[in-house]
């Protein structure tokens, strides 16, 4: 068990920390240690393997980096050139920017780790003062921005010694031999959001990092929920670890919850008609207003027609911020800057890769409009609010009947939510919804395409839900949820062949006339529509049958396209490996593409000459036959 600390103020700690250090908490707003902070620091900073399980927003990351920055900082020498002597991952590029974010504020206050962190005018890394001066240099390796070679150059010009990333890049920066990680300099390994970490995505990369670094090292696991991945906590190399269970403390004493005591966690009955409309009442009852809202969905592509849709619901007086896992690393980091920053109410519309581990600010209201697939990941959604002791409300949207028996079940999971009280809501105010929403797809065919590959994507989701005995589509109002999602019919599915109801949903359109905005869009319609009228006297307005020959030859097209990418991606990896290949192994690669290229050399002779052997053959067995003739002739 950790210690008790009677007070968690921060100069009482054993050991005592730097007075830089001190300055630099005091100007981050804490004042005292939360628990968690009090119990894992001391431990962390002697000789001693922790294993953390905390509240989400509890303190957690300076748990870690304060250890960190302090042992490396009280060496007797510096250490060696491109010598690393701490590694933090992450599972989530977002995650590991903040990590850096915070790190890097932390070290402002050091003033030659300060220096060393900060690039020179013209964008090039600091050149060290004095190789006798201890600091903390730290880089932040992510994929998708730079390249493993790029990387490579940045650690070789600034010799970082504590690494900031994600697994997969690690890896790849861990395998070129100029990274050195020996027992002599290595001193810790921290794994942040470690559950998520030891799921089978990242186990075989984490083993092939853990293979690279010395069994002699202290090792930290931090996470909301590391109860669920003990079993797998040996496979890391921990020896002996402490373990930190900070509980939540209410009126009736310690209660076993992973959510802070400051946020509040509901649930609000609400039928499918309802679904998005009612957001805006949500959002009118809770006061203050919200300054910042996230709204959590199940889809990518609910995210993208949300994103169009929602504002048309709630009004010009939030600001909408989509992300989401499939948008590129830039757009992602982008948008996640618009919704941190901003200074007027903003919601930030995202799905479960917003879920854990980010340390976004002042977050008052969390919204699940589609209950998690895995259940686990409710306590992580909520847990985007009430941070650091700050008020918070947390609110997931049911449909009546047997989704309700979903609160039985997050109460067995010992996450009770509350009933949420709403003023009454009408179906009148829910079609009005719909009918502001049915204008502005009317007016561009794409935002229809959107909202119909969105609902079939939700629905997907839906029927993989893990409580399946709760959500079942079996139950789904299907004429409700298309005029709440505000669809101009039902797409066809599968799950409607039964559907025995209105698909049109009362809509009653020309489909022929109904247009695209983008006038690219709407050339590439008319086109199909003139070759499904001119090639098989299809009736106009319905989608194009293509010729057997036509959709082949569009299939070998998108081949074609899919490997040459695919080749030039494979070439592109190839030579990054290459480049990250010590000496040696580049000698034997060549060596033995020397030696292949001699062997195919050999056999394509010997080939050569046994088919001049046969050719021979014939032509000699062609001359006697012709001889033979001619000596019967003579006879």
């Amino acid at each position: 068990m950790p210690p008790k600390t009677s007070s968690r103020a921060w100069d009482g700690l054993e050991p005592s920390l730097s007075e830089w250090t001190l300055d630099a908490v005091s100007s981050m707003g804490f004042t005292r240690m939360t628990p968690v902070q009090a119990s894992a620091i001391p431990l962390f900073m002697q000789h001693k393997d922790v294993v953390v399980e905390a509240v989400t927003g509890s303190g957690k990351t300076l748990s870690f980096l304060i250890p960190i920055v302090e042992k490396l900082l009280r060496l007797d020498e510096p250490l060696k050139k491109h010598h690393v002597g701490a590694i933090i991952i992450s599972p989530t590029r977002e995650l590991a920017s903040q990590i850096y974010q915070v790190l890097l504020s932390l070290l402002e206050f050091h003033p030659a780790s300060a220096v060393a962190t900060k690039p020179t005018e013209d964008g090039a890394p600091r050149p060290k003062s004095s190789s006798s001066i201890l600091k903390v240099v730290p880089q932040l390796l992510l994929g998708g921005g730079t390249s493993p070679a790029e990387d490579l150059s940045s650690f070789l010009k600034q010799s970082p010694n504590v690494l900031v990333s994600t697994p997969g890049r690690l890896l790849e920066l861990l395998s070129s031999p100029h990274v050195h990680c020996p027992q002599s300099s290595f001193e810790m390994l921290v794994l942040d959001e470690a559950d998520r970490l030891l799921d089978l995505g990242f186990k075989e990369d984490l083993q092939k990092i853990l293979r690279r670094l010395p069994k002699q090292r202290r090792t930290g696991l931090f996470s909301a929920s590391i109860s669920e991945a003990v079993d797998q906590i040996v496979r890391v190399g921990l020896r002996n670890p402490v373990k930190i269970a900070v509980k939540v403390k209410g009126g009736a004493g310690v209660e076993d919850k992973r959510t802070p005591a400051s946020l509040q966690m509901t649930y609000l009955t609400t039928p499918p008609l309802h679904k998005y409309a009612i957001l805006k009442h949500i959002l009118s009852t809770v006061q203050p207003t919200p300054q910042k809202t996230i709204f959590f969905v199940s889809t990518c592509s609910s995210v993208d027609y949300l994103a169009a849709i929602l504002p048309i619901i709630l009004g010009d007086e939030f600001l909408m911020v989509p992300l989401h896992g499939k948008h590129q690393a830039n757009v992602r980091q982008k948008n996640f800057n618009r919704f941190t920053t901003a200074t007027t109410p903003a919601i930030l519309l995202t799905t479960d890769v917003a879920s854990r581990g980010l340390d976004i600010p002042s977050v008052d209201l969390v919204v699940q409009i589609d209950p998690p697939s895995d259940p686990k990941t409710f306590i992580h959604r909520c847990g985007r609010a009430g941070r650091a002791g700050r008020r918070g409300l947390s609110i997931v949207l049911i449909h009546p009947g047997r989704e309700e028996d979903y609160v039985s079940f997050l109460e067995i999971r010992k996450t009770p939510v509350a009933p949420y009280n709403l003023t009454e809501f009408t179906d009148e105010e829910a079609k009005a919804a719909t009918d502001k929403v049915r204008k502005a797809v009317l007016k561009d065919r794409a935002m229809h395409d959107k909202g119909q590959k969105a609902f079939v994507s939700w629905l997907r989701s839906y029927s993989k839900h893990q409580a399946s005995s709760i959500f079942r589509v079996a139950d789904l109002d299907w004429e409700a949820l298309g005029l709440a999602w505000g669809l101009l019919k039902l797409p066809k599915m599968p799950e409607l062949r039964t559907f025995t109801g209105d698909k049109t949903l009362g809509m009653k359109i020309d489909w022929d006339s109904y247009t695209y905005k983008d006038k690219q869009q709407e050339k590439r319609r008319k086109e199909a529509m003139a070759e499904a009228a001119n090639g098989e006297g299809a009736e106009q307005g319905t989608k194009r049958k293509p010729t057997e020959s036509v959709a082949w030859s569009q299939k070998a097209e998108e081949r074609d396209k899919k490997f040459k990418k695919k080749e030039v991606k494979k070439t592109r990896k190839e030579k990054e490996r290459w480049e990250l290949l010590p000496e040696q192994e580049k000698k034997k690669v060549e060596e033995t593409q020397r030696m292949l290229e001699e062997i195919r050399a050999k056999n394509e002779q010997e080939r050569l000459a046994r088919q001049a052997e046969r050719a021979n053959e014939k032509a000699n067995e062609a001359n006697g036959k012709k001889d033979d003739d001619e000596f019967k002739g003579f006879d």
